[in-house]
């Protein structure tokens, strides 16, 4: 099922049940049923003597992958009473860092439910590609067999579970853009970024690097076959120097034709524009300033504030 932009807003309740936004966490949607637990391990206690733990439902353990410093890792899994399942599956696990819960507030969910929901999340992380799944087997939603209706409801359960997984830090739902779909062209164009994007942006540096950026999704990605500078004499002086050390182990970046500038083999999404300008220009850089707006002199910053603008009546 693809990600479709609501053309409505939503209102996300988010009850921090210690008082304090590290403590154990729920976190649910105006007027769904569906409710999101959220605990760390040093909650994780508290999340497991939850009443709604003790339901049936889904679990996600979701943490940094030991073995490449770029991913983050998931298990997902499913019980009729999740409480003693996640437990387990959590003392068989080390990476995890969050834990999460999805059951409902009204108990309608049934053991079919639960199994169509754990086949699909694994399939839709899978697709997305955002994390490693620690599942070693892939179950398929296709022969879990709910009745039509209930398939349906489930598939809108899914996708308001996609609003907030992210909300609450998990990403693992979200689809990466494939690499031609973000085919945008390093030439200047005047007509402002091309659909799906909500912008465009460039670096043209001195050194003859060129890179070019976008924003879908709300993500700053650096597309395809933007440069890199490389041996400048500033790695490992630079905060970003670890992350640019990963993405060369990586493939992301490797040595162009003439050897003179790294390129992007494929579309990265970094945290902050200052991140990507930092990897591109090999340097601490404020991206904020260093991103202009393709075929202008716009910066990344003033074009923020241009957006921030509320429009006047009658636009």
């Amino acid at each position: 099922m693809s990600e479709q932009q609501d053309p409505f807003g939503r209102t996300i309740q988010l009850f921090l049940v210690d008082g304090t936004p590290n403590g154990l966490r729920i976190a649910s949607i105006h007027g769904w049923t569906g409710s999101v637990l959220v605990a760390a391990q040093s909650t994780f206690g508290k999340l497991l003597a939850r009443p709604e733990v003790d339901r049936t439902g889904v679990y996600i353990l979701y943490g940094p992958d030991p073995d490449d410093a770029l991913f983050m890792r998931a298990y997902i899994g499913e019980a009729d009473s999740v409480s003693e399942r996640i437990k387990q599956s959590a003392n068989d696990r080390s990476f995890w860092e969050t834990a999460v819960v999805v059951t409902t507030s009204d108990e309608a969910l049934t053991k079919g439910h639960v199994r169509y929901l754990e086949a699909r999340l694994i399939d839709i992380t899978k697709q997305a590609g955002r994390v490693l799944l620690e599942n070693s087997q892939a179950p398929n939603a296709e022969r879990r067999r709910l009745p039509e209706a209930d398939r349906a409801n489930m598939e809108r359960f899914l996708d308001d579970l996609r609003v907030i997984l992210p909300v609450v830090g998990l990403d693992l739902l979200k689809s990466k853009p494939r690499v031609g779909a973000l085919n945008v062209t390093l030439d200047p164009v005047t007509s402002g970024a091309p659909a799906p994007y909500e912008a465009s942006f460039e670096i043209r540096h001195k050194s003859g690097v060129k890179a070019t950026a976008v924003i879908q999704d709300g993500e700053f990605y650096v597309m395809p076959g933007s440069q890199a500078r490389k041996d400048t004499g500033h790695t490992g002086a630079h905060s970003y120097s670890e992350l640019k050390r990963q993405l060369i182990e990586r493939n992301v970046l490797r040595a162009g034709p003439e050897h003179e500038f790294y390129e992007f083999v494929v579309p990265w999404a970094f945290s902050s524009p200052s991140a990507a300008s930092a990897v591109v220009l090999d340097r601490s850089s404020n991206g904020r300033t260093e991103w202009k707006v393709v075929g202008s002199r716009l910066t990344y910053a003033e074009w923020q504030e241009q957006n921030a603008k509320a429009p006047e009546v009658g636009t």
